[in-house]
């Protein structure tokens, strides 16, 4: 029996897909108040039949914060597909998404461990490892380094991921994926996704940082692989970055605005403009009740240039990434199916 976490969200739905299309027994932890006809949603971009496919899938009600049920839902799992994670750039959310997340994972390590479930793949990001300053690209040995300019998400990653290694001294046999930004179908209004509803409703700025990013599936794919026993044997407690290339986000705004027939962004956001901007959103929030998508965090780092090596799972599985442009393309035409 595989357990998931996470299975609403872009990586985990996308997960709940292959693992059900291949035939896997799954049973997949969620609220009380999710909204599973976003898992319907995503397996219709890649079946004409989801809901035979979704109807696979053995839904528990619980809480990664709850330590107790969680123990019993892992009674007869042998592996875990970990891709919860509260996600928020919001100033005042910081430490209780920070507690959540690392908590939530520790609750995990220690149910695993006490079941003795033989395995578990988890998502963490490129969030929890450090930046080069001699643009050379970050690789799975960049350590982490704590400073202010560091978002609660990336914190919360880099401790999150800190449980995974601790269940490993314990233990535990782990894989651990360090994805860049995802670019696949999901809530059009929330993550990477809304990119592409943000470039639809006309977007008029860019930035000129650098970035990585890489498609949802190739992400799942990966990890499977990693799972697979003739594999995992070898790649057991490591960690992969997962990146199909590093572009910039002007470049990768027009790749979108293209495949949508939409303009290109044409105004360049300086630190300076986007410093105004976050401001401007947040008083505008503070007025309005409302918290602003535009917050300091989230548009902080928006013109620097990190890039990220993803060659090692290519080294090791012989793994293909597909090319940016063709996840842009193919995610384009789902949001642009959606309007329809």
């Amino acid at each position: 029996m595989i357990f998931v976490t996470g299975g609403t969200g872009l990586v985990g739905a996308h997960l709940l897909f292959e693992l059900t299309n291949a035939g896997e027994k799954v049973k997949a932890l969620k609220r009380e108040t999710s909204n599973l006809q976003q898992v319907v949603k995503t397996f219709s971009y890649y079946t004409e039949n989801p809901q035979k496919l979704f109807d696979r899938i053995e839904w528990v009600n619980g809480d990664l914060l709850d330590y107790f049920s969680l123990e019993q839902m892992l009674n007869k799992v042998t592996e875990i597909y970990h891709c919860a994670a509260v996600v928020s750039f919001q100033a005042g959310e910081r430490e209780k998404m920070i507690s959540n997340n690392v908590e939530g994972t520790a609750n995990l390590v220690n149910a695993a461990i006490e079941n003795g479930v033989k395995k578990i793949c988890h998502v963490s990001s490129v969030a929890a490892l450090g930046r080069l300053q001699n643009g050379e690209p970050v690789t799975e040995e960049t350590n982490w380094v704590p400073s202010k300019k560091v978002s609660g998400y990336s914190e919360s990653k880099f401790f999150s991921e800190a449980e995974i290694w601790r269940g490993m001294e314990e233990g535990l046999e782990a894989v651990i994926v360090n994805p860049s930004i995802i670019v696949g179908p999901a809530n059009w209004e929330n993550g990477s996704s809304r990119f592409f509803k943000t470039i639809w409703d006309g977007m008029p700025f860019y930035t000129r940082g650098v970035t990585g990013f890489v498609d949802a599936r190739d992400v799942v794919r990966a990890m499977i692989q990693l799972m697979q026993p003739e594999n995992f044997k070898t790649c057991k407690n490591q960690r992969y970055i997962l990146n199909a290339g590093n572009i910039s986000y002007r470049d990768f705004f027009a790749q979108i605005a293209d495949a949508l027939e939409k303009p290109h962004p044409k105004y360049f956001a300086s630190d300076y403009l986007l410093g105004v901007v976050w401001r401007v959103a947040a008083f505008q929030g503070w007025i309005t009740r409302k918290p602003s998508v535009i917050t300091r965090e989230a548009v902080t780092g928006s013109n620097e240039i990190n890039k990220f090596d993803g060659s090692k799972i290519i080294q090791t599985l012989g793994f293909q990434y597909t090319p940016i442009s063709e996840s842009v393309k193919q995610t384009a035409s789902f949001f642009k199916s959606d309007l329809l």
